[in-house]
């Protein structure tokens, strides 16, 4: 006789009601799904109303008497496809049988109706494609979804201003580009030498984790192509609901232009710390620090490599001890002004280090003065955090 064992519990997730109705999740194996996670995914939606905004932002010129699938309907079921994976429209011909996608768009009673279907690819095709051919929308028997862009891109920015109870201090814009690969013909695509592939080069501006502009371009533009009109519009919406808050702006050498400079030195309260490539003119002027660098590594070495001379006769032994004492990093700061392209004269912190590899230099151009912030805590605390930025932004 074989022993009794207890019973396991039956594992259940409660989900919040819907239409009167309870959500469950347990593992009975009825309706199957392995992105349940979505319906937590589409209350946080309901809360911030983030596709209910977007879908205001488009002009539905159907006839509502044929229509199933709202614009705002239309646009979260894409939404949430992308959150979950998703990135092809051509998913959705299976992610609309999908019991946990119906229900995150409240489609109960497709639920319940084994034959009701969420929208498929050509239907979701016809919220995405919006052919530039097309002069009127009410006329185009399959094109009547309009976007009005403008209201798409001021969005953004809402989202990120109503995410504060009160203005912040201060708050940072980090500008930078990556790729965006593609793998057919798809027009304005490139191949970029520096990606390594056929791709476009969107930009990006992010304050923090809030995406503020996110602009499609061909690979084949000036990085800073459009930056500045986009630094424009969204520094003018941000100022419209917070006056006093001090904005710095933050790229890599790209975006180290005139037209970039002049514009924030020329507005109240904005500031830029901005990489910019190195020169002959730069290195003459931080000779001395670099001097400074190279005494203070050959210090730190000659003690180790009189160690290393008496233990040891092979020179690779010696170069691999090399590398591990800490290199030397200075800081200095000067006024500086190109031959041509700048206006006026600016602060350049230069940061020199010196090591087993040599010498390697570094330059941001800033509008903030010394007199505010020296150049190593400039450099460290102001810039340096745009790296982990730029990663996020690739990401």
């Amino acid at each position: 006789m074989s022993p009794s064992h207890p019973r396991t519990p039956r594992q259940v997730i409660n989900f919040s009601k819907q239409k009167g109705k309870e959500i469950i999740a347990n593992f009975d194996g009825e309706l199957i799904t392995s992105d349940a996670g979505i319906v937590w995914i589409a209350e946080l939606d309901k809360k911030l109303g983030i596709t209910e905004k977007f879908g205001n932002c488009f002009q539905d010129h159907r006839h509502q008497s044929y229509v199933d699938h709202s614009v705002h309907e239309l646009l979260a079921q894409r939404l949430y496809g992308i959150i979950l994976g998703y990135e092809d429209v051509n998913d959705h011909d299976k992610l609309r049988h999908d019991p946990a996608l119906k229900i995150a768009l409240e489609k109960l009673n497709e639920l319940e109706d084994k034959k009701g279907w969420l929208a498929g690819k050509s239907t979701i095709n016809r919220l995405e494609y919006y052919p530039e051919t097309i002069l009127d929308q009410k006329t185009s028997r399959y094109h009547k979804i309009e976007p009005n862009f403008e209201a798409i891109e001021k969005s953004f920015v809402e989202f990120f201003l109503e995410s504060y109870k009160k203005p912040p201090l201060s708050i940072i814009l980090d500008m930078d580009v990556t790729d965006d690969q593609v793998h057919g013909n798809q027009e304005g695509a490139f191949f970029n030498s520096y990606y390594h592939g056929v791709c476009y080069a969107p930009l990006y501006i992010f304050c923090g984790h809030h995406l503020l502009v996110a602009k499609l371009r061909s690979s084949n533009v000036d990085p800073a192509d459009g930056a500045l009109d986009e630094l424009q519009r969204i520094i003018g919406l941000i100022r419209e609901k917070w006056s006093e808050t001090h904005i710095l702006v933050r790229g890599d050498s790209a975006y180290a232009r005139e037209e970039i400079f002049y514009f924030c030195e020329n507005q109240p309260l904005v500031d830029y710390v901005i990489a910019m490539g190195t020169n002959s003119v730069l290195k003459l002027r931080a000779d001395d620090v670099i001097e400074k660098a190279k005494h203070e590594y050959e210090k730190k070495l000659a003690p180790i490599t009189e160690l290393m001379d008496s233990l040891f006769q092979k020179k690779e032994d010696l170069e691999e001890v090399k590398k591990l004492v800490p290199i030397s990093t200075w800081y200095r700061s000067i006024r500086y002004k190109t031959e041509k392209s700048w206006s006026c004269q600016r602060r350049v912190v230069t940061k020199v280090c010196y090591g087993s590899d040599g010498l390697k230099m570094r330059h941001v151009v800033t509008s903030l003065p010394a007199s505010k912030i020296p150049p190593s805590k400039l450099y460290t605390k102001k810039y340096c955090p745009r790296g982990e930025m730029e990663n996020r932004i690739k990401e």
